[in-house]
């Protein structure tokens, strides 16, 4: 039946705890952190991800991306060193994307020699270059894609494939799309990873991450999640679960505005570059256009040398300096200060985070005083910089 529902409904409805009591027209919260051991079908416990509010948005989640199976994490980084952790031991070696997560990249950097788990950073984004990479004892293949923050598209499918024709495991970070925007396991991804703080929860108030599988996947990553203890408060997962419902209409409002006002940055005389796959300008237009329904919130773009982004961020008086993304209202940040500081000057340079590149999380106020947001702050750093000269 799920299959059949539309995505709207799947958000609104798929998930849901039902209110057998008194009837309620939104899911109870089951706080318990103890439940009845004997006599029971199911022995929950909040840490092995089976409390009725985990149990049932995870089928939410499953859903929303074409899977089935899901489960929610504690935080994004929760899931993604869960999952990688469930199938990569001492002596394997998985291929990675070159720009992605800086929190991904950092744990992979930081955590994997410790266990005896070699990996190798990709040179570009075709899939001849994730070929390059694969050895005798490689494992697994990890994309995220639009990637944070350059917004490079990578070929889902032709990495799918690739996986599958060598034994490997293909996993993805879909945050930046949305399953509103990408379904990776209909091009083929055996693993779909998302940080449920953005999108799906889309309010700037909740820390959570989520993934979807095969059950066959899903017992192995549990099999480790349940001993790592990434789970997450029955409070948070219903904040999510009503989160959610709202998905479909909030994501397709950040896909209009983003892809206005990345035409509006890129026609703008004081901008040098923007990144954004909406754009016919952008490298992978035409693969973006062929695996995403939508072109997603997210773009990130240069001023003009002379002009400080830092200065530029703090001249705003709408859009948000601020850290994380996805939430309705716009946010700005350097990549270099927040979600790629953990890496070194020289990592970031070699994959174009520049210090003057700005993330633009795109909200769902009205389009024109965004405009006009940037407008003001544009001409208040050229001032500064007059000034300063």
């Amino acid at each position: 039946m799920t299959k059949k529902l539309g995505l709207q409904t799947i958000c609104t409805h798929v998930g849901e705890v039902k209110d057998e009591q008194f009837k309620g027209a939104v899911s109870p919260i089951y706080m318990s952190t103890s439940y009845q051991f004997e006599d029971v079908d199911v022995k929950r416990y909040p840490r092995y991800f089976n409390t009725p509010n985990q149990e049932f948005l995870s089928k939410k989640i499953a859903a929303l991306e074409h899977a089935e199976a899901g489960m929610i994490f504690g935080s994004g980084m929760a899931a993604i060193s869960t999952v990688l952790l469930a199938f990569l031991k001492t002596g394997d070696h998985i291929v990675v994307q070159n720009t992605l997560y800086g929190g991904t990249s950092n744990f992979i950097r930081e955590e994997f020699p410790k266990y005896g788990i070699e990996f190798s950073f990709t040179d570009g984004y075709e899939v001849s270059d994730f070929e390059d990479k694969i050895q005798e004892h490689t494992k697994v293949i990890y994309i995220e894609t639009p990637s944070n923050p350059l917004l490079t598209i990578t070929d889902i499918k032709g990495v799918a494939a690739l996986a599958k024709e060598k034994g490997l495991l293909s996993i993805i970070d879909n945050t930046f799309a949305s399953p509103v925007n990408q379904n990776p396991i209909d091009f083929g991804i055996d693993i779909v990873l998302h940080s449920a703080t953005k999108y799906l929860g889309g309010h700037s108030d909740i820390l959570a991450g989520a993934v979807a599988c095969s059950n066959e996947h899903m017992k192995i990553i549990w099999n480790v999640a349940k001993n790592l203890g990434g789970s997450l408060s029955d409070f948070m997962v219903w904040m999510l679960e009503r989160s959610i419902k709202t998905l479909v209409l909030r994501v397709k409002a950040q896909n209009r505005n983003a892809k206005k006002l990345a035409k509006f940055l890129n026609s703008h005389s004081d901008i040098k570059n923007v990144y954004y796959p909406g754009l016919k300008s952008h490298p992978q237009y035409a693969l973006a256009k062929s695996q995403m329904k939508g072109f997603g919130g997210m773009l990130s773009f240069e001023l003009n040398d002379e002009l400080d982004a830092l200065s530029f961020q703090k001249a705003l008086k709408l859009i948000k300096p601020s850290m994380s993304l996805a939430g309705v209202e716009s946010t700005m940040l350097s990549p270099y200060k927040t979600s790629h500081g953990l890496l070194s000057q020289e990592e970031r340079d070699r994959i174009g985070v520049t210090n003057g590149l700005i993330r633009f999380s795109v909200g769902i106020e009205t389009k024109d005083d965004l405009i006009e947001d940037i407008e003001q702050a544009i001409k208040a750093v050229k001032k500064q910089a007059k000034v300063e000269a």
